[in-house]
């Protein structure tokens, strides 16, 4: 077994021999990941068989790639605020959106290194673009949709019947579906990612603090959902017939 820690909070852990890659989400396919992360270690390949072929030393080629990609090695907490300031002061280029770095895949030096490699065209690379925003959109959109339909047909009928002011819960309702609405209407991809990524990681953030507040107010018999009691400990608030135990 290796000695060293392998470093959980590192998108590329260096685990024994090898470097292991922790940055997919948990839903993501993994396969187009793949894909990049192999066309990348291909063209790295291909430049230092170039450079060894044209008569460098092997040992010297190797010593110059590690000695120019120094400030990537970070041993602390990669998914830190920390990181992201120090990355900056390396000059460490960074992407902090997901649907920033959805947007740059077509960008020309990726065109040119999917189609020197013989993996993708411009048009196969533009196409993946659209897709991925695409899908990213319509997530959200679903998201959305389902928070206003919680919120409207359920929370605010429940609260209003406990005598609680539902005013709070309306106005976070009706701002979700006006982002929504944005979002319908902008027609360039990429904008239309943009709106919905702040529509999933604002506004409907904001909207979930007001119905959180809610329900520290609500009675729990009248609140129309699992409360954060019943989501934590849900084994010991029923019985052997999953009867809630009040």
């Amino acid at each position: 077994m290796p000695s060293e820690d392998r470093n959980r909070t590192s998108p590329f852990p260096y685990g024994g021999h090898r470097f292991e890659f922790r940055a997919v989400g948990s839903s993501q396919n993994v396969s187009f990941v793949n894909t990049v992360l192999n066309s990348i270690t291909a063209d790295a390949f291909a430049r230092f068989a170039t450079e060894i072929e044209g008569g460098k030393k092997p040992q010297d080629v190797a010593i110059a790639a590690l000695n120019s990609s120094w400030k990537t090695v970070f041993n602390g907490n990669g998914y830190s605020q920390e990181w992201r300031e120090e990355a900056q002061k390396r000059g460490v280029w960074r992407i902090d959106s997901g649907v920033e770095a959805m947007n740059r895949l077509s960008v020309e030096k990726n065109i040119k290194l999917f189609e020197s490699l013989g993996v993708l065209t411009k048009t196969e690379t533009e196409a993946r673009r659209l897709v991925m925003l695409g899908h990213y959109v319509g997530t959200v959109e679903v998201e959305a949709n389902c928070m206003i339909d919680m919120i409207k047909q359920f929370i605010i009928p429940s609260v209003g019947e406990a005598g609680q002011d539902t005013k709070a819960l309306e106005a976070a309702a009706a701002k979700v579906e006006k982002k929504l609405a944005s979002v319908h209407h902008e027609e360039d991809a990429f904008k239309k990612a943009v709106l919905a990524r702040e529509l999933r990681l604002e506004t409907m953030e904001e909207a979930r603090v007001v119905c959180d507040a809610a329900e520290a107010e609500c009675p729990a018999s009248m609140w129309p959902f699992a409360t954060y009691r019943d989501l934590l400990f849900l084994d010991s608030n029923q019985d052997g017939h999953g009867q809630t135990i009040s």
